[in-house]
């Protein structure tokens, strides 16, 4: 069974059935969005579009299939392999990491203990986000991460939906394997969101490579932390940055001589300059090298990269980062 079979065998037979007449490519669905007594919704080819009944995609919701409360019970008692119990804990953080490495995003009635959340409890909302590895895609960007035995830190700025984690994915396999030119490195991978190596009961569904490390469901600054008391990474990845705390824990992981891949929403180097935690970043050099990925081309196409000094080392383009 492929990947994204995994996928549709989680849905009650109905929707199976619209999947199962579709005649559009599963490797390029993206997302699934199921809200009770709403349109069934995708994203493909990064656009969305409605479902309607007989599986035809349109950007009307003309004859769109809707979904039923008991359609979303179903799906959930599939998903949780009919124990929400036994799943409790991701229940708890917002999304079950399904085979196949895909993840089903949950919403509905939070259970509040003290202040923190203890539950969810009238699941009428799910997305599901399919995992996508495309191993060679960071092939254009490593010589310039990786020059001989040294590798530079690194942030991978990107909008939302254009690859980031994705190109993220392929960096670590990369270092982590080596090849015939370069040894490979220890990785150490803190996977918060159990998106990079989307682990499905504690192994990885995605190829990250054969010295990586994985901290699955874990907050970043606690999990570099970890990480570096006890398993010794050469490199530590993280996705997804933003907080004071994260500036912290990274700097932190370079003063111990660790190096670090990141990631974090952005459309450019202007727009992480405007946003004052992050602006630290550049006025300091923290990275040494910065790839922009378009926010309007193709779906992981990299438009700049910089090294620390805000020398362009991919296109033509003078900015000054520092």
């Amino acid at each position: 069974m492929g990947r994204k079979e995994d996928v549709i065998k989680i849905f009650p037979q109905s929707i199976r059935n619209l999947f199962g007449q579709s005649e559009w490519n599963l490797d390029e669905l993206q997302e699934i969005r199921l809200r009770i007594h709403a349109p069934l919704l995708i994203v493909y080819q990064n656009e969305e579009f409605y479902v309607s009944k007989d599986g035809r995609i349109s950007r009307t919701e003309d004859s769109a299939f809707i979904v039923t409360k008991n359609e979303i019970r179903e799906t959930m008692e599939y998903v949780s392999n009919y124990s929400m119990y036994a799943y409790e804990e991701e229940i708890r953080q917002g999304f079950i990491t399904i085979q196949g490495g895909h993840r089903v995003g949950l919403a509905g009635k939070i259970i509040m203990e003290r202040d923190s959340i203890k539950s969810m409890k009238y699941i009428s909302f799910i997305n599901i986000r399919l995992s996508h590895q495309i191993k060679g895609c960071a092939d254009p960007v490593m010589p310039y991460i990786r020059q001989g035995s040294e590798i530079y830190h690194t942030l991978i700025i990107s909008p939302p939906r254009r690859g980031k984690t994705t190109l993220l994915r392929d960096v670590i396999r990369q270092l982590s394997d080596g090849d015939r030119v370069y040894r490979g490195m220890t990785v150490g991978v803190v996977d918060e969101r159990s998106e990079i190596g989307a682990c499905y009961m504690g192994i990885p569904q995605n190829e990250l490579g054969i010295r990586t490390d994985i901290l699955d469901c874990c907050p970043k600054v606690q999990g570099m932390l970890m990480l570096i008391r006890t398993m010794s990474p050469q490199v530590i990845a993280v996705d997804e940055i933003g907080s004071r705390e994260d500036m912290e824990a990274m700097i932190h992981v370079m003063n111990c001589g660790c190096k670090l891949i990141a990631t974090v929403h952005g459309s450019s180097i202007e727009d992480i300059r405007s946003k004052p935690i992050l602006r630290k970043l550049l006025q300091e050099r923290i990275f040494e090298r910065y790839i922009v990925m378009n926010s309007q081309e193709q779906i992981g196409k990299i438009a700049e990269i910089f090294d620390c000094q805000g020398n362009p080392l991919y296109n033509r383009m003078e900015v000054t980062m520092c």
